[in-house]
């Protein structure tokens, strides 16, 4: 499953392109890689508080380095453990990306390119900064996040059939920071790979 991903872009067109602000000076420090995100690494993350949102910074592991392995994807909403952090709105985040990533030994043929292997690299022909659902708690290890994965759709699938990152549409940022939990299950699908000409695109990396 996607244990690493990358939020590319200029910090500051966060903040206009999810109508946010910082949440705090500390952000800013630069003091890790907001470009490479792997498991235990802090991120940039979005979350409301008092009605606006805020751009803020968490480590990508739910558990607080509690667990064995770090705990950076969850599937299965409905058990009590995750339930009762995800339907509450105050826990939940959105985490900007520019691409994720996906590992495969086997030579797979991905959209119209040419077959790959290895190391593989998706990003969004729709919408080039993107947001993936998440939620998180705070810990003994400090405030950690998990994101949110769901059914692979046609363009992930043969490369991880069992699961991919719930990539939200722009229109849907809100209802995933705002609604029911209801509503946020059903928020909880495959992007549509085939909603554009291309959907995704896919590479090795360099």
């Amino acid at each position: 499953m996607c244990n690493r991903a990358r939020n590319a872009g200029d910090p500051e067109t966060l903040l206009p392109m999810f109508k946010a602000l910082w949440a705090s000076e500390r952000p800013r420090d630069n003091r890790f890689n907001p470009v490479e995100l792997v498991p235990r690494s802090r991120a940039y993350v979005v979350r409301v508080e008092g009605g606006q949102r805020l751009l803020d910074v968490m480590s990508w592991d739910v558990l607080g380095g509690a667990g064995k392995w770090p705990m950076t994807n969850v599937r299965q909403l409905g058990l009590a453990q995750w339930r009762r952090l995800i339907e509450h709105p105050e826990n939940r985040r959105l985490i900007p990306l520019t691409a994720f990533c996906e590992w495969t030994l086997e030579t797979h043929q991905v959209g119209a390119g040419k077959p790959l292997k290895g190391e593989m690299w998706f990003q969004i022909t729709d919408q080039p900064q993107f947001a993936v659902a998440a939620f998180w708690q705070r810990t003994a290890g400090g405030d950690g996040f998990t994101m949110v994965t769901c059914d692979a759709n046609e363009l992930v699938a043969p490369i991880h059939p069992k699961a991919m990152l719930t990539i939200l549409e722009q229109k849907d940022h809100a209802r995933w920071l705002e609604c029911s939990y209801e509503e946020v299950v059903s928020l909880q699908r495959p992007y549509d790979g085939l909603s554009t000409a291309v959907g995704f695109q896919a590479s090795v990396a360099e």
